[in-house]
């Protein structure tokens, strides 16, 4: 268990704090009249006049300064929750409750990072399984500022769950009456006893809101598991299944329960998606085989609900990780672990960055043709690689992707029902949905960090994301690889996440343009 020292906290300060100025420089923030640019400055104009200034570069998407400081009128900061307070005091009298959630992501900040060992050479890329891999992203969300918020959990439960800090957790398996159980898909026979089934809940969920559920039981029983990525899915220790489970704890933007439509669109959604990417190629989606939940005044409740997931399943040689772990610390090197694979595949920065967009693109723009659009971003893509190079896709979690029953049903295939706001048959949305996850956060991801761990110029890299893009557009069929084509012209979107965290509704997508690099290599 590491110590938290200044050094730690100040760096921790500084990212936080450059996520916000990020999202000052390109969202719709409240208070927020207008921004200008000159001489490397960024300055802000508030609506009550005041002047919040910085330095552009540190604005910039996936930018790390170690140390940052902002300056509103004419008062430096470094603390981003102080520097909001300040802000929306002109607004609301108040710092507002962002200012806590600003506070609690840089302590889980610091926090996680004073957790990391040292590097240990012993802890190559080729050795890890697939849940320290995911337990590699110390960070967390790559721009938005509450990148490790995780309000109501106290600082020694973030210890014992968070996956940065490599715990095995207790499963619990508590007993529910089957009057008082919903679920689709096939409930598995190990999670039945009698005329009751087992629910797999979160430990910390078990301890905080189980007791608010008259009738229920204790658990009867824990399973061994690990953290991913996401704290509230859990990999069993004996590799037999991913368990999405409901946390009442709000993680980055939302509280992460399973919401009903979850539980009704997830086993019969993840069946055809899945037999959608076999045929397509180069892409397998872990199937959610059953979802389930504790009945709520006649609707699935949010609170004690789970979805079950097949885990990947790869041949030998081969290791996965989420696309957000290539910019993470390797724990062998303390690189970023895109050079780990870049070495492991004795290629170079340019040619590893090529394999990754031929293995990325081609199946996600696929299946945009026939009308689903994945929500691909760092966390629920993994990237396959087979000695360091990138060989396919593994995509998990259908909770934010869209699809289109209209575009489907042209295509010869009949969708299942669909429940929530998962169908959307505007074309405009669906590209915005798949371009924002796998364009503007992943490959642009990909670019900043091989741009700063070589030292190439980020134009470059994208120049080899260019012909990588043109190449992989050849063997396509023709409306996908016109989906490729159009990645080359046009603004790239973008989720607005402290804007939408701000909003009166922070579910609710809010969307912003980014200039396409693309453009610069024509």
């Amino acid at each position: 268990m590491g110590t938290v020292d200044t050094a730690t906290t100040d760096a921790a300060r500084a990212a936080v704090l450059a996520r916000l100025w990020g999202a000052f420089a390109r969202e719709p923030l409240p208070g927020l009249a207008g921004r200008h640019t000159g001489d490397g400055t960024l300055t802000c104009v508030l609506a009550d006049g005041r002047e919040l200034t910085g330095p552009e570069p540190a604005s910039r998407p996936f930018a790390r300064p170690t140390r940052l400081t902002l300056t509103l009128a004419g008062v430096p900061y470094r603390d981003p929750a102080a520097l909001w307070s300040a802000v929306w005091s002109a607004v609301s009298g108040t710092g507002g409750p962002f200012a806590a959630e600003l506070a609690d992501s840089v302590a889980n900040l610091a926090l996680a990072r004073a957790a990391q060992p040292p590097p240990d050479p012993a802890r190559a890329l080729s050795t890890l399984d697939g849940p320290a891999l995911e337990q590699c992203v110390v960070d967390g969300h790559p721009l938005h500022p509450g990148c490790r918020t995780r309000l109501g959990m106290s600082t020694v439960e973030v210890r014992r769950y968070a996956p940065e800090h490599r715990p095995v957790v207790p499963l619990a398996l508590v007993p529910v009456p089957l009057h008082r159980f919903a679920h689709t898909g096939a409930w598995p026979a190990w999670l039945r006893a009698g005329d009751h089934v087992l629910l797999p809940v979160h430990p910390w969920q078990a301890e905080h809101v189980l007791p608010g559920y008259p009738g229920l039981g204790r658990p009867v029983r824990t399973v061994p598991a690990r953290p991913l990525m996401s704290l509230r899915t859990l990999a069993t220790v004996d590799g037999a299944w991913h368990v999405k489970t409901a946390v009442d704890v709000q993680m980055t933007s939302a509280v992460r329960i399973v919401s009903p439509a979850a539980v009704r669109n997830g086993p019969a959604w993840s069946a055809l998606i899945a037999e959608l990417a076999d045929k397509a190629g180069g892409l397998t989606v872990q199937r959610e085989v059953a979802a389930g939940a504790v009945m709520v005044d006649g609707v699935p409740g949010r609170s004690l609900s789970a979805v079950l997931r097949e885990p990947p399943r790869l041949p030998p040689g081969r290791v996965a990780l989420p696309a957000a772990a290539l910019a993470a610390p390797s724990p062998a090197t303390g690189r970023p672990l895109v050079a780990d694979a870049v070495d492991w595949a004795g290629g170079t920065p340019h040619a590893f960055l090529a394999d990754l967009v031929r293995v990325l693109v081609p199946p996600l723009v696929t299946l945009l043709d026939l009308g689903v659009a994945l929500e691909a971003h760092g966390q629920n893509v993994l990237i396959v690689l087979h000695s360091g190079r990138p060989e396919r896709l593994v995509y998990r979690d259908l909770g934010g992707i869209r699809v289109s029953p209209a575009r489907l049903r042209a295509h010869g295939v009949e969708p299942p029902p669909v429940h929530g706001d998962l169908a959307n048959d505007d074309p405009a949305a669906l590209r915005r949905k798949l371009l924002a996850g796998a364009l503007s956060t992943v490959v642009s991801e990909w670019v900043a960090t091989l741009a700063v761990t070589y030292g190439i110029e980020p134009v470059a890299l994208w120049r080899t994301v260019a012909g990588a893009l043109r190449g992989a557009a050849h063997p396509l069929s023709p409306g996908a690889a016109g989906q490729v084509r159009s990645l080359f012209s046009g603004p790239w979107p973008l989720k607005a996440t402290t804007a939408m965290r701000l909003a009166a509704d922070p579910l609710e997508d809010l969307w912003i343009d980014l200039p396409n690099p693309l453009e610069e290599t024509e």
